[in-house]
């Protein structure tokens, strides 16, 4: 009998029936005794012995083929084939292999595009997703229709306004995407000890933020980084995604920096994400980079030694075929030895064990229960829905002209090529949503609709369409024109050439503005920022919204701010440049800091003119900011043999040499609303640190969401690490801190705490 189970259990693979259990185990499965008495199947033993035993009982050859995301089953140890590769960006995702739709499982929860959530500047609500997704991703696990490993999420900087992907990130600011990725790899992985939900996968290490811009794309990139903006800026989300979020993977990227593929390069992957950070985890190759840097880059002469290379340097996994096929020859010449590949399994392996994949049978494990009445859940989709309400940011409001009203507005020309979309919504590395509500539906459940696309799509390379759309306007008590830009502008390996809409869509916005009877409502989609400076400047256009992609249920959102049945609470998680900022800006120079000739990047370096500015968004309440309480000077504590220094310690003070464990600054803030609706409101901290040759202009060093009611005030602690926040970099990438004043900057209080070494005083509030 237990011959006929296992050929039954192997000829069937990943996804049956068994006895009645959706999903067989993936390794030690309870019917099988020869099976069962492994030592690596006895959860009574340590994780480390576990995967130590089980390494020992595979072959060269079955470990090489377990190197590479599409892992090949070992029979003869009851071991089934995985696929690695799954997506959770902002939803369980179809575009790896390791995830399906079909059957009990049509679709998932598909939450607003990252760029739009990290609007909210809610980091809770970055965590709820995150474990929404985790249940959904468990249930298709356990009904066989999904991994447990997923590559999310992409928190590099956005950097360059035109890169394709900045829709996948939290936006331009370090401090942010360090927040955001350890909120959301926590709401995916659960906090269950060592015991994983789903194992995360924060990507692309590093310095990638190209992908295919005036004939460089990303296989070919070799981006030149200063330590300087490596520590200040492009490490800092990976940091805290592994650090403060635990994650269990971080993903190299395709490009070069300095000169290396990050995928070979063991400066990166094995002293700084292993060792200086301590990666409890497998550290995995974005697709076929390995291949990319033997081919494309030619790196390496032969395929063996960049195999050996990318082993020895700290990559654990590769997603391709690389690995698979030239590992072995790569021992046999001598370049690589056999125990260089147990390290790497060792740290797949672990991750395997810690998401229970060899504990025996899905159902009897913590997350067993999940199933498919936990996926498009009510509760899911209303998460979906207040999470594209939070996003949505108001960027102008006239008169103020929103919200419209229900008495004065019952007739609503909706137009334009994003104003009955449903794909669009919800951006890429989405999966299929459990159902859209475009904004055509969502405005026409609060008035009556006339409906023009006044183009034919996003591109709007003729006016063919207009005059219906501007007839439309002439007909209706207000105009909803819904605008942007959708995949086939900016996406993966769509880099964009320019900040202005596409096509002709700015005529069609001012000549429908020009006719409209009513008042003008410029609503739009975009991942990336937009020069909008017409209908910034045109008294005909009353208020612009913009809604990133916002989603299954993007439509009803727009409309619940438009309507006023959401206050709109958003910011803008990244600058809007006017198009003149890309004159002579290479996308390849990745410089944060301006120059001479060169503007610099982001809010944090760049000062010229902006569109609109990060951190920018308003609301249908008026807010009032108060600094109730904060400290005049902060004694920066140092160690013990540095403490007869002091009085010379200069400017700054290094951070390795202060104590910086419980070194902590507190701000008490009143937030009034002195407004007559409800609404919450982002509390975005900045400091203006001494001036100096290191220091941004300004920097992000906390923030936090609050709801107040109308005419009422709450008070926010806020509690900024100095060692962390308050310290800059210098060009040798050391971080320090720099004694003097500092300017804390909350809307339009202000307030100036000095820091001094320990030797110079005590604290005084």
């Amino acid at each position: 009998m237990e011959g006929t189970l296992i050929f039954f259990y192997l000829l069937l693979g990943s996804v049956f029936i068994l006895n009645g259990e959706a999903r067989a185990p993936f390794a030690c499965n309870p019917k099988c005794a020869g099976f069962r008495a492994f030592p690596f199947c006895q959860t009574r033993l340590p994780v480390s012995e576990r995967v130590r035993d089980l390494i020992g009982r595979l072959t060269l050859q079955e470990k090489v083929k377990l190197l590479v995301d599409n892992a090949a089953s070992v029979p003869r140890l009851g071991i089934q084939d995985y696929e690695w590769w799954s997506e959770a960006l902002h939803g369980v995702s179809n575009v790896g292999p390791g995830t399906k739709f079909g059957g009990k499982f049509p679709g998932a929860t598909s939450f607003p595009q990252v760029i739009t959530t990290a609007a909210s500047f809610n980091a809770s609500l970055w965590e709820e997703i995150g474990r929404v997704v985790s249940d959904e991703a468990r249930a298709m696990y356990n009904g066989g229709m999904g991994g447990l490993t997923y590559w999310s999420p992409n928190v590099n900087i956005l950097r360059d306004p035109r890169w394709g992907r900045g829709q996948e990130t939290p936006g331009e600011d370090p401090v942010v995407a360090g927040k955001y990725a350890a909120s959301y790899v926590r709401g995916l992985q659960g906090t269950d000890g060592d015991r994983l939900k789903v194992a995360a996968s924060c990507k692309h290490y590093t310095a990638y933020d190209l992908d295919n811009w005036s004939g460089v794309d990303r296989f070919h990139f070799n981006a030149q980084v200063t330590k300087q903006d490596m520590v200040d800026t492009y490490d800092v989300p990976f940091r805290e995604c592994v650090m403060e979020g635990k994650v269990a993977s971080v993903m190299c990227s395709y490009n070069q920096v300095n000169g290396i593929p990050t995928c070979a390069d063991p400066k990166l992957l094995r002293n700084t994400i292993r060792g200086d950070w301590r990666l409890n985890g497998y550290i995995v190759s974005d697709c076929d980079s390995v291949g990319v840097f033997y081919s494309n880059q030619h790196y390496t002469s032969t395929p063996e030694e960049a195999a050996a290379d990318a082993i020895k340097a700290g990559l654990d996994l590769d997603c391709g075929p690389f690995l698979g096929l030239h590992t072995e020859n790569a021992i046999k010449k001598g370049l690589l030895t056999e125990l260089d590949v147990n390290n790497a399994l060792t740290n797949t392996l672990t991750v395997q064990m810690r998401l229970g994949m060899f504990d025996g049978p899905p159902s009897a494990q913590p997350y067993g229960h999940l199933g498919p009445a936990d996926v498009c859940s009510p509760a899911h989709q209303e998460l979906a829905l207040e999470a594209a309400r939070q996003g949505m940011v108001l960027l102008k409001n006239h008169g103020p002209t929103l919200p419209l009203s229900h008495i004065r507005h019952r007739t609503v020309a909706v137009i334009g090529p994003n104003s009955d979309v449903t794909v669009t919504m919800i951006g890429n590395y989405a999966g299929i949503a459990c159902g859209y509500t475009t904004p055509l539906q969502g405005i026409g459940r609060y008035a009556k609709t006339i409906h023009q696309q006044g183009c034919a799509n996003v591109g709007c390379n003729d006016d063919k369409q207009f005059g219906p759309a501007i007839t439309a306007a002439t007909q209706a008590d207000a105009t909803v024109l819904i605008m942007g830009l959708d995949q086939s502008i900016e996406a993966e390996f769509r880099d964009r050439g320019g900040l202005l809409l596409p096509g002709r869509q700015q005529e069609l916005v001012s000549k429908v503005a020009a006719a409209s009877k009513g008042p003008v409502v410029l609503v739009l989609m975009s991942g990336g920022p937009v020069d909008i400076s017409f209908a910034k400047n045109d008294p005909r256009i009353s208020a612009i919204v913009w809604a990133g992609y916002p989603g299954q249920a993007g439509g009803q959102a727009i409309a619940d701010v438009l309507f006023g049945t959401t206050n709109p609470g958003g910011k803008l998680p990244m600058t809007w440049y006017p198009q003149e900022y890309l004159n002579n800006l290479p996308m390849t120079n990745m410089a944060m800091r301006s120059g001479p000739g060169y503007p610099g990047r982001t809010y944090r370096f760049y000062q010229g003119p902006v569109v609109y500015p990060f951190g920018y968004g308003l609301s249908y309440t008026h807010f009032v900011h108060t600094i109730a309480d904060a400290p005049l000077e902060v004694v920066v504590p140092l160690d013990g043999h540095r403490r007869s220094n002091a009085s010379n310690a200069g400017k700054a003070i290094r951070v390795t040499h202060a104590r910086c464990n419980q070194l902590s600054l507190s701000v008490h803030v009143d937030v009034k609303n002195h407004g007559s609706k409800d609404g919450a409101h982002t509390l975005l901290v900045f400091s203006r640190p001494p001036a100096g040759q290191w220091a941004p202009r300004k920097q992000l060093v906390a923030f936090e969401k609050v709801h107040v009611p109308a005419g009422s005030q709450h008070r926010v602690s806020v509690h900024i690490h100095v060692c962390k926040f308050l310290s800059v970099v210098d060009r040798s990438g050391i971080r320090r801190i720099p004694l003097g004043d500092h300017k804390i900057h909350i809307g339009d209080a202000r307030h100036s705490v000095s820091l001094k070494p320990e030797t110079l005083g005590v604290i005084k509030s």
